[in-house]
C-alpha cells in the first residue's frame, strides 16, 4: 500500500547512498498507480497458472514464491520451505537473461537467504535463462501480433518495432552476455513473426545513475524522437527485457515512452509482455521438466540452450569477489 512504498524502494536501493529526496520523486511513480506496485499480484498469477500447467502434466511440486525486496522474502520463504520438509527447490528466476542484476544477483540473494535460514535449508538450482526458448519466443511473437492489429491499417505497412529492455551500466554489459541475448531474443521474435514482421530496433529503458556513468543505450524516448526525425510515423513497443507489466513498463513506457511518441506525432502502441501467455507458462514447465530428467533441452536459433550451473565468475561486475556461498552447483561451460 502507499506507506509501503518509501520503505520498499530504501529496500530496492540499499547501499547505494540514494537520499530519500530521490526515492521520494520515484515514489511518485507507485502513487500513480494506487500507491503499490503490481508486481507481487503478477507474479501470483503466474504462479497460479504454473501450478496449474504442472498438475496438467502429471508433474506434483508446489510451487513456493520469494522476494529480494519485499513480502514475501526470499529468506522467510526458505524457512517456510525447511518447515515443510522440503530439501532441493528449483528457482524459476522472472528475468530471461544473463546479467549481474538479471541472473547473478539473484544467485546472491538465495545464497543470503540460505545462510540467514541455516542448517536445513534447502539447496537451490535455478533453470537456465529462457531467451530463446520456444516458449519465451512464441509468447512475445503473439503479443506483438496482438499490439500490431490494433494500429490503424494505413499505418501498419509503415510501423517500426521497437523492442526495449532495462538499461545497464556498461560495465555491467561487459561481464556478461546480456546485450547479445537480448539481440538474438529480438531477431528470434521477428523470424517467428514471418510476414507479420516490421523493421526493427532495440533501445533501452528506466536508466538511473550518476550521468559520469555510461550506460547501455540509446533511450526508448531518444529513439523515438530519432524515428520521428526520420520520418516514421507508428511504433510498436515491445518490452522484450520483461515478463510481466510492472512499474518500468506501465510507467517508463506506458506513460514517458507514450507522452514522447505523442509529442512527436507518432502512433504509438505497446506490446504485451509475455505475463501468464499460455506458451510461455507451457514454457516454463518445459524447464522444469528438462531439470527432471523428462524433456529435451529446446532453444531456437544457433547460440543453443544456455548452460544449467553458472560458473563461480559468470556477470561478475569490476571489483566483486567471488561469493564462496553460491558454489553449491558445480562449474558448468563458459557463457554463451
Amino acid at each position: 500500500g502507499p506507506d509501503d512504498v518509501l520503505p520498499f524502494m530504501r529496500n530496492v536501493t540499499a547501499g547505494r547512498d540514494i537520499p530519500d529526496a530521490r526515492l521520494e520523486e520515484v515514489s511518485g511513480h507507485y502513487h500513480r498507480f494506487g500507491g503499490r506496485s503490481p508486481i507481487n499480484d503478477q507474479n501470483r498469477a503466474l504462479i497460479a497458472a504454473l501450478e496449474d500447467e504442472l498438475a496438467g502434466a502429471g508433474i506434483d511440486l508446489p510451487v513456493h514464491f520469494g522476494n529480494r525486496n519485499w513480502h514475501p522474502f526470499l529468506a522467510d520463504t526458505l524457512a517456510d520451505m525447511r518447515a515443510r520438509g522440503h530439501r532441493r527447490a528449483l528457482a524459476v528466476m522472472t528475468s530471461a537473461y544473463s546479467s549481474y542484476s538479471g541472473c547473478r544477483q539473484y544467485r546472491e540473494d538465495v545464497a543470503r537467504a540460505r545462510a540467514e535460514v541455516g542448517d536445513g535449508a534447502p539447496t537451490v538450482d535455478k533453470v537456465r535463462v529462457f531467451y530463446n526458448h520456444p516458449g519465451f519466443v512464441e509468447a512475445q511473437a503473439d503479443r506483438v501480433r496482438e499490439a500490431l492489429a490494433t494500429l490503424p491499417s494505413d499505418r501498419r505497412d509503415a510501423v517500426r518495432l521497437v523492442f526495449t529492455t532495462h538499461s545497464v551500466p556498461r560495465t555491467m554489459s561487459r561481464h556478461s552476455d546480456y546485450e547479445a541475448q537480448t539481440y538474438e531474443a529480438c531477431r528470434l521474435v521477428v523470424e517467428a513473426l514471418g510476414e507479420d514482421g516490421a523493421g526493427w530496433d532495440l533501445v533501452f529503458n528506466s536508466r538511473s545513475g550518476p550521468p559520469s556513468v555510461a550506460w547501455l543505450g540509446p533511450d526508448v524516448n531518444d529513439h523515438l524522437e530519432a524515428l520521428a526525425d526520420d520520418g516514421c510515423t507508428a511504433v510498436v513497443v515491445v518490452p522484450i527485457g520483461f515478463v510481466s507489466d510492472h512499474m518500468e513498463v506501465i510507467y517508463d513506457l506506458d506513460v514517458e515512452a507514450a507522452e514522447t511518441a505523442a509529442r512527436v506525432g507518432l502512433s504509438f502502441v505497446r506490446a504485451g509482455t509475455v505475463g501468464t501467455h499460455p506458451r510461455f507458462v507451457a514454457g516454463l514447465r518445459e524447464l522444469v521438466e528438462e531439470r527432471l530428467g523428462t524433456a529435451p533441452r529446446r532453444a531456437l536459433g544457433t547460440r543453443g540452450p544456455c548452460w544449467d550451473a553458472c560458473p563461480l565468475d559468470c556477470c561478475l561486475t569490476p571489483g566483486q569477489e567471488r561469493l564462496p556461498a553460491i558454489a553449491d552447483a558445480p562449474a558448468a561451460s563458459r557463457p554463451r
